[in-house]
């Protein structure tokens, strides 16, 4: 698959050049990134698990890798990581099931039988 540390450390230094290209679009992003953080209303673990599920359904491999690191270092074990994933894939197979309803009122729409 991938190398997913080596990755994470070539993504981290090529987001540190748009940073210097674009320093107020990356502080713009610590700042959403922190938010979330400063109300203390969820812990840093199940961000981290919720970051994960949103990773899968982004398809963001970049963000599977940082918040990989992140969740096991705030305590998730594979077991939660697995289940936060679970959900992922519930919302997926969901959000597919709304769409095909869409298309079949498309279809309907367009006059099909």
């Amino acid at each position: 698959m991938l190398d997913w540390l080596e990755y994470r450390k070539e993504l981290l230094g090529r987001i540190g050049e748009v940073g210097k290209l674009s320093p107020d679009t990356l502080r713009g992003y610590q700042t959403l990134s922190a938010a979330g953080g400063k109300t203390g209303h969820l812990d840093a673990k199940t961000r981290e698990l919720i970051s994960l599920a949103v990773a899968v359904t982004t398809r963001c491999d970049g963000c599977i890798t940082v918040h990989t690191g992140e969740a096991l270092k705030h305590g998730a074990t594979r077991e939660e990581i697995a289940e936060a994933l679970g959900v992922a894939v519930a919302m997926n197979a969901g959000a597919a099931l709304v769409y095909s309803a869409r298309v079949m009122d498309a279809v309907a729409a367009h006059g099909g039988a």
